[in-house]
């Protein structure tokens, strides 16, 4: 397992380091001393599972509040999404900066975000599905969600949004809340 830095504070890529034979591949997908040693929450509490019927669906950007601690492992294990990380943790050196990484069932990458980090994605074919772990359970009435499409965050999504929640259209706008989340 080799673990990437990214442009947002406490964002990691996750790539696996396969073993290959003639049966097939074997490769270690999650390993809590390795992310506890880089920094990483290591704990899993809770795992999800998110199937998406169309390609351009948008789910997302959300995250549980203080003191609701969530970080997350992402995956993808059918299809393929591009999967946003939005910095909006006041206090964070990377506070409105985001990462889209590209994470599909070929090339078995996932997403590492920590507590507090807004996250969504949008699927690039139809029938993409995700597994998620989480370091806490979700906690209703503890999610905070932003727009997709917030000038703020400057997100360039690569296709049209086909599909998304009324609920993920509604949240408003960074500039129209009144302090930083």
């Amino acid at each position: 397992m080799r673990l990437t830095p990214t442009a947002v504070e406490g964002v990691m890529i996750v790539d696996v380091e396969p073993f290959t034979d003639d049966r097939g591949m074997f490769a270690r997908v999650f390993d809590a001393e390795i992310f506890a040693a880089a920094g990483l929450d290591p704990r899993v509490a809770q795992a999800s599972l998110s199937f998406n019927h169309h390609a351009g669906t948008v789910r997302g950007l959300h995250r549980q509040v203080p003191p609701h601690a969530e970080a997350k492992l992402v995956r993808c294990v059918a299809g393929a999404v591009v999967d946003v990380a939005v910095d909006v943790r006041p206090e964070s050196a990377t506070y409105g900066q985001h990462v889209m990484v590209e994470l599909s069932a070929a090339n078995r990458r996932a997403l590492f975000l920590p507590a507090y980090v807004a996250h969504g994605y949008q699927t690039l074919v139809a029938h993409s599905e995700l597994v998620y772990q989480a370091s806490g359970p979700y906690v209703p009435g503890a999610e905070e969600g932003f727009r997709h499409d917030d000038p703020v965050f400057g997100i360039d999504w690569p296709l049209e949004i086909t599909t998304i929640s009324e609920k993920d259209t509604a949240w408003p706008l960074v500039s129209e809340r009144t302090e930083r989340s």
